[in-house]
């Protein structure tokens, strides 16, 4: 039985269904760890060489504690700083007396994975996940393989802010790479369909971005049986989601037109984010994927709790779910909220737009290679084509525009906003819903417009964008 829906926080100015502002905790204004862990420039701060050193010893004393011995799992995904801050970690986790595991470039949901198979103590991702390689950034995971509280990370803030001390030299802990790790988390990810599902005779081209998944996701599907056409797998360390993966399906969809392939999968850097094509190059994104997954397990009786989506969720996945009586709940935007939503309802699936997926009872964070493979077990179980499977799911107009904003500058409040929200609602009619929010991995504001026609969405979102632009350079 599902619990009774949890209200979610109402943005400032919000009316319901949604729209207004939303500056709520989990920005990346909360500290030194945004919806998404530490991102930043690389050699600006956070992102500095000496900075990561001592984010490591702070991290070892934090979550080495007690367990040192278990060790510490870092991977990486393919960017050309990767080494700089691996080696950085390698030597604050040492000076702390933490021992270290290197898996050298593996996807987030494998780190997560490795973590908990050999009993570390934590596990450490170097990614910037679908930013450009300009950037990079810091995960961390418990030993259960899920991200880290919010008190565990306010720990290893305030031990940032204590000299670093060495232990005694017979302490310090001692580096090793885990020679087995991609073996070992390919027999995870194919656990994860029945034994028997068979992928001869599909063809299916696989994007991963020139990012950490490009050794690991061609060969799973090939494993299985499929011809795979490989795309955006010459990773050169500066090349990382340009013009390809998840946030670039252009590529994608050529590539299955040109090939007659059955789908297409693209990853994110770190492979925590996929959506598909189908055999007519239509993109299929983490709302459709969401819908697929729903329905086929509630085919098979194995849907239980609600779905649960974000705030970014489009209202008419919401009610198409809702037609097939499954219930459907928002959180605020981030793996974090709707990880504890699922958790709190009791819930399996969930996930964002983007393509972010979680399958709790699979993996307990977001997996692209996992949720790529559910889709295609619904698919092969049902004998249809990707493109049927999303028969029967309504969806309003939706537009994202994101719009730079420094972190110095303030951020916009509902009064100076109330009288563009009030025109804007009025362009787009009824039903619509108009989200504003800082991004908690990069300095932007998310403009979200859902509703009315293309025409009036359009000018809603021309004359938002025009108006943030206006408050943002006042401010400066």
């Amino acid at each position: 039985m599902v619990r009774p829906r949890p209200q979610p926080e109402r943005p400032v100015g919000a009316e319901l269904p949604g729209w207004g502002l939303e500056m709520t905790p989990g920005s990346d204004r909360r500290g030194i760890f945004g919806t998404d862990g530490i991102r930043g420039e690389v050699g600006r701060p956070p992102m500095t060489p000496e900075w990561v050193l001592k984010l490591g010893w702070a991290a070892g004393r934090v979550l080495g504690r007690d367990h040192a011995h278990r060790g510490v799992v870092i991977g990486k995904d393919t960017r050309n700083s990767g080494y700089l801050f691996e080696s950085a970690l390698e030597s604050g986790l040492s000076a702390a007396g933490a021992s270290v595991f290197l898996l050298g470039p593996f996807p987030t949901p494998g780190v997560s994975y490795i973590t908990t198979a050999i009993g570390a103590a934590a596990g450490i991702v170097i990614s910037a996940s679908h930013n450009p390689y300009m950037d990079n950034g810091i995960k961390f995971f418990g030993p259960d393989g899920r991200k880290l509280p919010d008190t565990l990370e306010r720990e290893i803030e305030d031990r940032l802010r204590e000299p670093l001390q060495l232990v005694s030299l017979s302490a310090l802990g001692q580096v090793r790479r885990l020679d087995d790790a991609s073996d070992r988390y390919l027999e995870f990810c194919l656990a994860s369909v029945p034994p028997d599902m068979n992928l001869s005779g599909w063809t299916i081209c696989v994007d991963c971005a020139h990012g950490a998944t490009y050794r690991l996701a061609p060969a799973l599907f090939e494993r299985l049986g499929a011809r795979v056409i490989p795309i955006g797998v010459d990773p050169n360390g500066l090349n990382i989601n340009d013009q390809v993966g998840s946030l670039h399906p252009e590529a994608l969809s050529q590539a299955v037109r040109a090939h007659h392939a059955d789908l297409g999968v693209a990853f994110d850097g770190d492979g925590d984010r996929v959506i598909l094509v189908d055999a007519e190059g239509q993109v299929v994104d983490g709302d459709a994927l969401l819908y697929i997954l729903a329905c086929d397990r509630l085919e098979e009786n194995r849907l239980t709790g609600p779905v649960v989506g974000t705030v970014m969720t489009n209202l008419g996945l919401e009610e198409t779910l809702r037609e097939r009586q499954i219930a459907f709940c928002r959180a605020p935007v981030g793996d974090r909220h709707v990880l504890a939503c699922l958790e709190a309802e009791g819930g399996v699936l969930g996930g964002e737009s983007s393509g972010h997926l979680i399958n709790l009872d699979l993996s307990p964070t977001g997996d692209g290679i996992i949720s790529a493979l559910q889709v295609i077990r619904a698919s092969w179980r049902q004998a249809r084509p990707l493109s049927s499977l999303v028969q029967g799911l309504h969806r309003y107009p939706q537009q994202t525009v994101n719009v730079s904003w420094p972190r110095e500058c303030a951020l916009p409040n509902a009064e100076a906003m109330e009288q563009d929200l009030k025109t804007a609602k009025f362009l787009l009619g009824t039903p619509a819903r108009i989200l504003i929010r800082p991004s908690g991995t990069e300095p932007l504001l998310r403009v979200t417009v859902e509703g009315g026609q293309t025409g009036s969405l359009e000018q809603a979102t021309a004359q938002l964008v025009a108006r943030l632009t206006q408050l943002r350079d006042a401010s400066r």
